[in-house]
């Protein structure tokens, strides 16, 4: 049960909600404990009036819970009373259901945090036209509110969910959400991932200039064609110096297609004269477009798509970024079908990017029903891992309809060590 305080009245050891979006503040979760004097005048600082907590949830001496203000005390409900007894049974079924509840409402946080930032870049390409120079703002605030909440002591995970319908959006979000977690891998400092950042969400920008059957390269592309798509990358270096972008964001712009073999375009550049942010996003876009088709390529599977780019672009890309992005995603991406060691099939529905070999994966079991599926963390499971990885078309019928893989690939992060104190996402729906 929750309740509202005044600012100034909140205290450490408090758990609060705060409103207002994801992107309104600078914490990594809108739900949490506060720990210290310092988060206490961030949150001070934020311009509220009262915010939301939860007494229940909160870590306080008697004294101080008492003197928070008679508005802001509320009762715990009744505990619920417990059976003496209960078959094992029973038991391993709730504990199921425990666990994929804690999975869907993480998951349902992570959406709607993708959702917010999906609406950011949206409203930041929207003006690129007409005011390019708000463009360009609105998207390093959006980058430092990622950076945010991916600069923390904490592990990060990296998640699947269900992206937005503004197919652009998620491309953008992907290529700028993972490249950034690979900047952060690879130590690059505060100013040099806020222009990697600006670069992965616009490295597209040109597209906007370019007629919309130009936009995607097809096989059946001639020449002239073919020239048409790649003008894109001009075209974008041309709209990021009229948005005032930065130098470190704009190369991005003109060498994301660039390869470290000298195979790519436009300038056909080659390992060191390629910026390391260029190269990152050289990486992920490519991925990105692996798995999730722009054009009439077939779609490939996460797992395929590592394999593709671990086997064919050994060469074309920068070997240390492409060692740390799949040391990060892991050989079983987010996203992926599987295996499992003792046959059953599974979907990976989370990879912790520093120990990514023991994804989270949600299991087919015909005799669990869908709405207590069993969610295991296969880091804590010795004796169980992962066989092999399966396109959709090699599962049974009913496997498929029961792990209910998304159509699109898109990926979101959130850290791990508070994951477990944020607050409920709200009403939760399984289907039965």
């Amino acid at each position: 049960m929750s309740a509202t305080i005044a600012v100034e009245d909140l205290r450490v050891g408090m758990f609060v909600m705060l409103d207002g979006g994801w992107l309104s503040h600078p914490f990594p979760l809108s739900s949490f404990r506060i720990s210290s004097p310092e988060q206490l005048q961030t949150i001070r600082g934020l311009g509220l009036q009262r915010v939301r907590w939860s007494p229940e949830r909160s870590e306080l001496p008697g004294d101080a819970v008492a003197g928070a203000g008679p508005e802001a005390v509320s009762e715990a409900p009744p505990a619920a009373a417990v059976a003496a007894r209960e078959s094992a049974e029973a038991a391993a079924a709730r504990e199921r259901r425990r666990r994929l509840l804690e999975q869907v409402e993480a998951g349902q946080r992570c959406e709607r945090q993708h959702a917010e930032a999906a609406k950011a870049w949206r409203e930041a390409i929207d003006r690129v036209s007409a005011q390019p120079r708000d463009a360009a703002a609105q998207s390093e605030l959006l980058v430092r509110a990622l950076l945010e909440k991916m600069l923390v002591d904490e592990d990060i995970a990296i998640r699947i969910v269900a992206g937005s319908g503004d197919r652009a959006a998620s491309h953008a979000l992907n290529v700028g959400v993972i490249s950034l977690l690979i900047g952060r891998t690879l130590g690059l400092a505060e100013g040099e991932l806020m222009e990697l950042g600006v670069g992965a969400l616009m490295h597209d920008v040109g597209k906007l200039e370019v007629a919309d059957r130009f936009r995607h390269a097809e096989d059946g592309f001639n020449a002239n064609e073919m020239a048409a798509y790649r003008d894109h990358v001009a075209k974008g270096v041309a709209v990021g110096q009229r948005m005032g972008i930065s130098a470190g964001a704009l190369r991005v712009l003109a060498q994301h297609h660039e390869h470290a073999d000298g195979s790519g375009f436009p300038l056909k550049l080659a390992g060191e004269r390629i910026t390391m942010a260029a190269r990152i996003v050289a990486l992920i876009n490519r991925y990105d477009n692996l798995c999730n088709p722009q054009s009439r390529t077939p779609q490939l599977t996460p797992h395929e798509a590592v394999s593709v780019l671990f086997a064919q672009g050994r060469n074309r890309f920068d070997a240390a970024v492409l060692n740390v992005f799949i040391r990060m995603m892991g050989v079983y991406p987010a996203g992926s079908l599987v295996q499992l060691t003792d046959d059953r099939f599974a979907l990976v529905v989370g990879v912790n990017s520093s120990r990514p070999l023991k994804p989270r994966v949600l299991v087919h079991d015909p005799k669990v029903p869908r709405h207590e599926a069993l969610v295991l963390d296969l880091e804590t499971e010795p004796n169980l891992g992962i066989r092999r990885s399966l396109p959709a078309a090699k599962l049974p019928p009913a496997a498929i309809e029961y792990l209910d893989p998304r159509p699109r690939v898109s990926y979101y992060f959130e850290p791990l060590a508070r994951a477990a104190d944020a607050e409920a996402a709200g009403p939760v729906e399984l289907a039965a």
